[in-house]
């Protein structure tokens, strides 16, 4: 069974248009988000460890007090992958809908 494919510069490019608040660091997407409070920032966590679960997919993330940190790679490619964007995507609606705003780096 073939696993996930390594996506080109490109592709990786082309995504981030979608990807507001995402940003390519190497061969990692990196976002950060900040929250009304500590616990809505805990609970941004929860609910996205339901998404990664459901995309069989794990973000690393740290939370410092209202601020979430988030990178996701596919290490299976040696790189980002359509699984990385799926991801993202799918963090940036949750983001979207608890009204976490995009942290500055």
């Amino acid at each position: 069974m073939a696993g996930p494919t390594k996506a080109s510069d490109a592709a990786v490019t082309a995504a981030l248009l979608d990807l507001p608040g995402w940003r390519r660091v190497g061969d990692e997407l990196h976002a950060g988000y900040e929250l009304p409070t500590f616990a809505a920032a805990v609970d941004f966590t929860v609910a996205i460890a339901a998404v990664a679960d459901e995309l069989v997919h794990h973000p690393e993330w740290r939370v410092a007090y209202r601020r979430v940190d988030l990178l996701t790679t596919t290490h299976d490619a040696d790189g980002l992958s359509e699984l990385d964007f799926a991801l993202a995507r799918r963090i940036t609606a949750l983001a979207t809908q608890r009204g976490a705003v995009a942290a500055r780096s």
